[in-house]
C-alpha cells in the first residue's frame, strides 16, 4: 500500500471562517472580523471597526462554535484520523496583550480536542490562521518586536493547556501570504512598503521559532510545523529568460519555508534586501533563535500552479484569484479561475522533499464550486470527487514512486465555511453542505453531499480505492 497504516486523513478549517460567535464568551476583534463580505468580482473591504449594516461573513459563518460536536461526529462517520482546525488567539487573549488568558476560550477549545478524542481523530492546531487580535493594531502588530512576546505568551498558554491533547501544531497559516496580503497574514496595512512587509516576517520567523522550541522542552512529543501557501509556478517557455523570470518569482516564495525550515535566511535573499536597502530588525541572538527552532515538518496548501516568464511585473491576488499575467493552455479552470493541476501536486511534493528533506503534509486541498441541493435533498457534487480522486492519485506517485514521506492530507473545507479570498458561501468546498447563504441567513442543517460518502470509502481503504 502507499500510504503507512497511521497515515492522516482528514479534512481542514480555519476558526474565523467557521466559528461564528464573533463576540460570545469573552471573545475579542480580531482582523477577520472586520473583513466584510466580497465575490468573485468585488475585493472584501477593510473597515476600521464593525460598522452597522455591513456584511461580516467571520461574525456568523457556520456556527460551528456551537455546531461542532454535530460537525465532529461527521468528520467521525467518514473516518477521520485527524482534524485540522485553528485556535482563534482572540478567545484565549481578547485584546492580545491582556496579563491573563479568557478562561471560557480556553474552555471551549477544551470541549472541541476532547470531542476529537472521543472518536481517535487526532487535533492539527494552527496558532494564527489569518487574525490577528484587533487591539494589537495600535503597536503596528507584526511590525513591532513587543507582538513576538504577545504571540509567545498566547502559544505557552494553549502547549501547556492543552499538553497531551494536540500532539501536531503549526504556527501561522500560510506565512508566506505577508508578501501578497499582508493584512490576512498580520494586521498588516495591504498598501504596506516591502520594508514594512520584511520586517513584519522576520518578527513571525522569531516569533514560529521560539514557539517551536518552547513545544519541544514542554513535550518532545509535540511536533511543530510550518504552513506555506502552495504557490507553484512553471516558466513559460523553456527560453532561459523564461525559466530564470520563473526562478525569481518561486524565490520571493520559497524564501519564507527556507528560513523556517533550515533555520537561517538564504544568501539570494540577503543580497536582495542588500540591493534594495531593505534592513532586518535583528536583536543580538536571534541567529541562534532561528537555528534552534527549525519545523519538524511543512505542510501547505495546493489548488492550483502558476505560471511566469520575463514578463511578469509582479504578482497580484484579485477577488480572491491569483495573477501573474499569464495563463496555462494545458489545464481547464474552476468557476472562478483556478487551474486544475492534479500533476502539479506530485512537483510540489518532490520539490519540498528535495529541498528540505523534512516530512510534508498536505493540509489545503480542494475545489470551491456551487453545489446543487436536489428536491430529494441530496447533493451531488462528482466534480469535487474528480479533482481529488486526481489529486489523490498524484500523490500516491510521490510517496510509492518518488520516496516523498508524506504523513498526512486535510481537504480545505472539509465542510462549508466561508471563503478567505471573496467572503462568499456560495463558493463550496465541503463534503457536508451547510444551509446557510452569503448573508448568513438560513437553517444551519447539515447535509452529507455524495463526495462524503467517497471519502469514506478512501480513508477505509487507506486511499487504495479512489473509484
Amino acid at each position: 500500500m502507499s500510504f503507512s497504516k497511521d497515515f492522516l486523513w482528514g479534512g481542514a478549517t480555519a476558526a474565523n471562517q467557521c466559528e461564528g460567535a464573533y463576540l460570545d464568551d469573552g471573545k475579542g476583534l480580531n482582523t477577520a472580523d472586520v473583513m466584510t463580505a466580497g465575490d468573485a468580482k468585488t475585493e472584501r473591504q477593510i473597515t476600521d471597526g464593525v460598522i452597522e449594516g455591513k456584511n461580516y461573513p467571520s461574525h456568523v459563518a457556520i456556527d460551528h462554535y456551537h455546531y461542532f460536536k454535530e460537525d465532529i461526529a461527521l468528520f467521525a462517520e467518514m473516518g477521520f484520523k485527524t482534524y485540522r482546525m485553528s485556535i482563534s488567539w482572540g478567545r484565549i487573549f481578547p485584546n492580545g496583550d491582556d496579563a491573563e488568558p479568557n478562561e471560557a476560550g480556553l474552555k471551549h477549545y477544551d470541549e472541541v480536542f476532547d470531542e476529537c478524542l472521543k472518536y481517535g481523530i487526532e487535533p492539527l492546531v494552527t496558532l494564527s490562521h489569518y487574525e490577528t487580535p484587533l487591539n494589537l493594531l495600535k503597536y503596528g502588530t507584526w511590525t513591532n518586536r513587543k507582538v513576538v512576546d504577545f504571540f509567545v505568551k498566547y502559544c505557552e498558554t494553549v502547549f501547556n493547556r492543552y499538553n497531551g491533547k494536540v500532539k501536531y501544531w503549526l504556527t501561522f497559516n500560510e506565512i508566506n501570504s505577508m508578501s501578497m496580503s499582508p493584512w490576512m497574514a498580520g494586521g498588516v496595512s495591504l498598501d504596506a512598503d516591502e520594508q514594512t512587509r520584511m520586517t513584519a516576517a522576520y518578527h513571525q520567523f522569531i516569533a514560529s521559532a521560539k514557539a517551536v522550541k518552547m513545544a519541544h522542552e514542554l513535550n518532545p512529543e509535540m511536533k511543530v510545523g510550518m504552513m506555506y501557501g502552495g504557490l507553484f509556478s512553471y516558466a513559460n517557455t523553456c527560453d532561459p529568460k523564461d525559466v530564470m523570470a520563473n526562478d525569481k518569482f518561486m524565490k520571493e516564495m520559497l524564501f519564507y519555508p527556507d528560513v523556517q525550515c533550515r533555520g537561517y535566511y538564504p544568501a539570494y535573499k540577503l543580497k536582495e534586501f542588500e540591493r534594495k536597502g531593505i534592513t532586518l530588525p535583528k536583536l543580538d541572538g536571534d541567529d541562534e533563535i532561528l537555528l534552534e527552532g527549525k519545523v519538524d515538518f511543512l505542510s501547505y496548501s495546493y489548488y492550483f500552479s502558476m505560471v511566469c516568464g520575463q514578463e511578469t511585473k509582479g504578482f497580484s491576488v484579485d477577488c480572491g484569484s491569483m495573477n501573474t499575467g499569464y495563463s496555462n493552455p494545458y489545464l481547464p479552470t474552476t468557476d472562478w479561475g483556478w487551474t486544475i493541476d492534479p500533476m502539479g501536486l506530485r512537483y510540489s511534493l518532490n520539490l519540498f522533499y528535495d529541498r528540505y528533506q523534512l516530512p510534508l503534509m498536505i493540509v489545503e486541498n480542494g475545489l470551491g464550486a456551487y453545489d446543487k441541493v436536489e428536491d430529494d435533498g441530496s447533493i451531488h457534487d462528482p466534480y469535487r470527487i474528480d479533482y481529488l480522486r486526481e489529486h489523490i492519485a498524484e500523490m500516491k506517485k510521490a510517496v510509492e514512486i518518488d520516496g516523498v514521506e508524506l504523513l498526512g492530507y486535510t481537504p480545505w473545507g472539509c465542510i462549508d465555511i466561508v471563503s478567505a479570498g471573496t467572503g462568499e458561501m456560495k463558493k463550496r468546498y465541503g463534503f457536508i453542505y451547510v444551509d446557510v447563504d452569503d448573508e448568513g441567513n438560513g437553517t444551519f442543517n447539515r447535509s452529507r453531499k455524495d463526495s462524503f460518502y467517497w471519502y469514506k470509502k478512501v480513508i477505509e481503504t487507506n486511499g487504495e480505492n479512489l473509484d
